[in-house]
């Protein structure tokens, strides 16, 4: 098996509705724009509260994907 490494990154996502909705948007987010993600951790969870009521749920996660080192170039000739 050849090795591999892993990068990991952390995103807030948010959400009226609750936290697992909230982590859910960060996932599926970055989902557009990064390939081959691997786990997700839950590693805060927050509300916003205005006048009293809560008005948004955030949760901050790690997100790991998988590196891909650039491409080496080649030499000028």
């Amino acid at each position: 098996m050849a090795e591999s490494v892993y990068k990991i990154i952390e995103l807030v996502g948010t959400s009226t509705e609750s936290w697992e909705k909230a982590a859910k948007a960060a996932v599926e987010r970055a989902g557009q724009s990064l390939r081959d993600l691997r786990v997700a951790e839950v590693s805060q969870q927050d509300l916003v509260i205005e006048n009293g009521k809560v008005t948004a749920y955030r949760a901050r996660i790690k997100v790991s994907f998988k590196y891909e080192a650039p491409p080496k170039s080649k030499p000028k000739r």
